[in-house]
């Protein structure tokens, strides 16, 4: 669960209306740390995703809204990184090598083709928490842990090297969704990272020139 209650908020009531199995609370956060992002960058991502790493393995944890239309997109399982944790994530790092995932927001770029195949790169924006992901190649991709049959025969996923990996069935069009501008907000009740995060900060935190620097592309992105 979050940390604490928060006002009603109408965007919030929709999306937990279209995800009954997400926290409110957790969403709640989301859309807070999404509409600072919105702010920095000047433009306002057409898709949300969510994953709440609080919850085991076995279930799905990730989320992907159309904020236009505001519904929900897709609902999945997601993998955590080998040192993170077994079936429940409990440690996370921003450091090459970790094989952890990361906590926070952050803004999805381009498609390539690479070792996992379709994948997506990712940038952190939470200074400390998420901002090495692009130089670690924390990305969306898929692969063939992520699967009911493996959670049956083992009580889990298996796990990436610290990347959000989902089910290859869906990688791609899932990536196509969410490519160049949408917001994805990793969670966890991480008490640093809740106290330091810039995008949870009272006052959304100062301007910072890598969220303004993602305006062009979430533009585009928005634009298409």
């Amino acid at each position: 669960m979050a940390q604490a209650a928060t006002p009603p908020d109408p965007l919030t009531d929709t999306l937990a209306a279209a995800a009954p199995a997400l926290d409110r609370e957790v969403l709640a956060l989301a859309t807070q740390a999404l509409a600072c992002a919105a702010r920095h960058a000047g433009t306002a991502p057409r898709t949300l995703g969510v994953i709440d790493y609080s919850q085991p393995s076995t279930q799905p944890r990730l989320w992907v809204f159309d904020l236009h239309a505001q519904r929900l997109l897709f609902e999945e399982w997601v993998a955590h990184g080998r040192n993170t944790g077994q079936d429940r994530a409990t440690r996370f790092s921003n450091q090459d090598g970790s094989y952890m995932s990361s906590l926070g927001g952050f803004l999805t770029e381009e498609p390539y083709v690479g070792h996992n195949g379709y994948s997506l790169r990712l940038r952190g924006l939470e200074p400390g928490f998420n901002d090495r992901a692009r130089e670690r190649a924390i990305v969306i991709h898929g692969a063939p842990y992520v699967s009911q049959d493996l959670i049956r025969s083992q009580g889990r996923l298996g796990r990436s090297l610290g990347c959000p990996a989902v089910r290859p069935a869906i990688a791609r069009a899932l990536i196509d969704t969410i490519r160049d501008g949408a917001f994805l907000f990793a969670y966890y009740p991480d008490p640093a990272w809740l106290a330091g995060s810039p995008l949870l900060a009272p006052d959304c935190g100062e301007p910072d020139a890598r969220l303004a620097a993602h305006g062009t592309g979430a533009r585009h992105a928005a634009a298409n």
